[in-house]
């Protein structure tokens, strides 16, 4: 069975789609600062199935020596690696703060561009066709008040994945963007009722995007029925592009 690393797997999205690929078969290889009671409990039920990889992605310097062991590096032939970890830094770009920015570059950009480097030599060294899929955000599309920051991080993944596919296609390597819309989430959680109907209701659908529905999408990209799927950015957002 495929061999698949995901980034943020501990809780919100994250441990959705870790759920949902450990229930169909996936063996799971998950990156998370630390381990919530909900991943603890999927360890038990997928004992054999599920490897838990804790390190805090802000760390770049380290990634390679502590993240990458060689048995991660070559050893285990991945299939795919799924960008979901991200963090949010919101407010107007006049109160802009040069840390805050930096530590979300680094964990939402930097991070999942050096693990995407090693993942590629990892399936280039396996001969294995991968999927890469990073989960972007409908905020890059449509403007927010206080997101700038937050969809600048978001953007830069597209492009990176757009160039990836162009750069690594002719090895059947594939790479995605899922742009999903807002979901009811730790980082949506700051907001009040009123800013969230607000949203909401610039959508088609007039309501929240569900997380399966993003993770049964980031599903299907690493899937073989997607094999023809690259360079592009997938909309999961309840219709509000």
């Amino acid at each position: 069975m495929k061999n698949i690393l995901i980034s943020g797997g501990s809780r919100g999205l994250g441990l959705v789609v870790v759920k949902e690929l450990l229930d169909h078969g996936y063996n799971v290889f998950s990156i998370s600062r630390n381990i919530s009671e909900e991943l603890s409990k999927l360890k038990l039920e997928f004992k054999d199935k599920l490897t838990i990889l804790v390190f805090d992605l802000k760390d770049i310097e380290n990634i390679e020596k502590t993240l990458l062991t060689p048995e991660i590096k070559f050893k285990v032939p991945f299939s795919a690696f799924i960008n979901n970890a991200a963090i949010a830094y919101d407010d107007i770009i006049t109160n802009l703060d040069y840390e805050p920015l930096l530590k979300m570059y680094k964990i939402n950009v930097f991070s999942p561009m050096i693990i995407t480097k090693y993942m590629l030599r990892n399936m280039l060294y396996n001969k294995i066709e991968g999927s890469i899929v990073h989960l972007s955000s409908i905020s890059v599309h449509t403007g927010y008040k206080g997101l700038s920051m937050y969809a600048s991080t978001k953007g830069a993944l597209e492009a990176f994945s757009k160039n990836t596919a162009r750069e690594w296609g002719l090895k059947g390597i594939r790479s995605n963007c899922v742009v999903a819309g807002f979901m009811e989430t730790d980082m949506s959680s700051s907001l009040s009722t009123e800013q969230k109907d607000k949203i909401y209701a610039r959508t088609s659908l007039k309501k929240p995007t569900s997380q399966i529905s993003v993770a049964s999408t980031i599903k299907y990209l690493i899937s073989d029925d997607s094999h023809s799927i690259t360079g592009q950015n997938i909309f999961v957002d309840s219709g509000t592009i």
